[in-house]
């Protein structure tokens, strides 16, 4: 088996090489990184040590995958994976669009020649911003919950949030762009006869994973509690009660392995991926265990919202576990001392991921 993985020096695709290369120590894995992310050095250097060959490449260039050597399957896990791209400031749309959208394109026209499945890590955030904002919530100890007194929206249950939930703009830029990568992927496996599997992911967190408060928060909460590095809620009232769920990305590692070798057919190649109601956490319940594991310290407030935070996401993965067999293996409480433990070995880890 010979599988390529596209950004594999971020924490997603880092994690996915190092997992797969522990369950198979066979498998040939391949990576692509444009090195552009701060703290990809260090994963190369992981990575390396582990005999997984990594390869320059930007995936916005069509030229870069002509030299490329044939593989059985591509795990594409690259992407500009923040909510706020092309509108922070930092980013252009245009920069977003061409790494998310125009990047996915070039991976598909590189299987299509060399007949390789495709495996999408796509994202929660294709779920419709505007129909999540209307949706109720009830404080619950101090977590929002959907509350009891309305009828829920068709996609939303007790479980979560489901496949079927509206992806009716706006979902951002960001969602947008994995939202077309995920149809594109679609009609290109059926126009061209190769398999394709759309994993649609929560947030996923563990050690290693860059502190950055739009792209890792649970990595940069615990490393800025620590280091005494300003923190706010922001939103809903200042109080901190939105809630994600989360999972480890080791936990794709056995359903991946499954869809790679699955000769299944049928309609259902997309499915969510999350830690689901098991998994969930509040910002203010994490601040509750940051303090039990380091101590109290103050979050500000500030009641102004930014656009397109909601205050409750969580992935209902039933469909997952009734198809695959799938459910989150590793606990919120293993992934939060996880990454605790990471944090205290790495007192510079904030600056390695850019935040300082």
């Amino acid at each position: 088996m010979k599988i390529l993985i596209t950004g594999i020096c971020g924490f997603v695709g880092s994690s996915l090489a190092l997992a797969w290369r522990s369950a198979d120590p066979d498998a040939e894995i391949i990576g692509l990184d444009n090195f552009v992310r701060a703290g990809s050095e260090v994963n190369r250097q992981k990575l390396a040590k582990m005999g997984i060959r990594i390869l320059h490449v930007d995936i916005r260039t069509p030229s870069d995958f002509e030299a490329l050597p044939n593989v059985d399957w591509v795990i594409d896990s690259a992407a500009n994976s923040t909510v706020l791209a092309g509108i922070d400031g930092y980013t252009s749309s245009r920069q977003l669009v061409e790494h998310n959208l125009f990047g996915t394109i070039n991976i598909l026209e590189y299987c299509k020649r060399c007949g390789a499945g495709f495996i999408l890590i796509s994202t929660s955030r294709v779920y419709s911003i505007a129909a999540l904002s209307e949706l109720k919530v009830e404080t619950v100890g101090a977590a929002f919950r959907p509350a009891n007194n309305q009828e829920l929206p068709y996609g939303i249950s007790s479980s979560g949030i489901a496949e079927t939930f509206s992806t009716a703009a706006p979902v951002s830029l960001y969602g947008s762009s994995k939202l077309a990568s995920e149809a594109l992927a679609l009609e290109y496996g059926e126009a061209f006869g190769f398999p394709v599997w759309i994993n649609r992911c929560g947030v996923m967190a563990g050690a290693g994973q860059f502190g950055r408060p739009d792209q890792g928060i649970f990595a940069f909460w615990i490393n800025a509690w620590i280091r005494s590095h300003p923190l706010k809620y922001i939103g809903f009232g200042g109080k901190g009660y939105q809630v994600r769920d989360c999972m480890h990305p080791n936990d794709l590692i056995p359903l991946i392995r499954k869809q790679v070798s699955s000769l299944v057919s049928g309609s259902e190649r997309l499915i969510n991926l999350g830690g689901g109601n098991q998994n969930s956490i509040s910002l203010y319940e994490l601040s509750c265990w940051c303090s039990e594991r380091f101590g109290r310290r103050i979050v500000e407030s500030q009641h102004e919202e930014r656009r397109f935070d909601i205050p409750w996401l969580v992935l209902d993965t039933s469909l997952a576990e009734k198809k695959w067999g799938w459910r989150p293996a590793t606990h919120i409480n293993e992934i939060l001392e996880e990454i605790a433990a990471h944090a205290e070995r790495n007192p510079d880890w904030l600056e390695i991921s850019g935040v300082l």
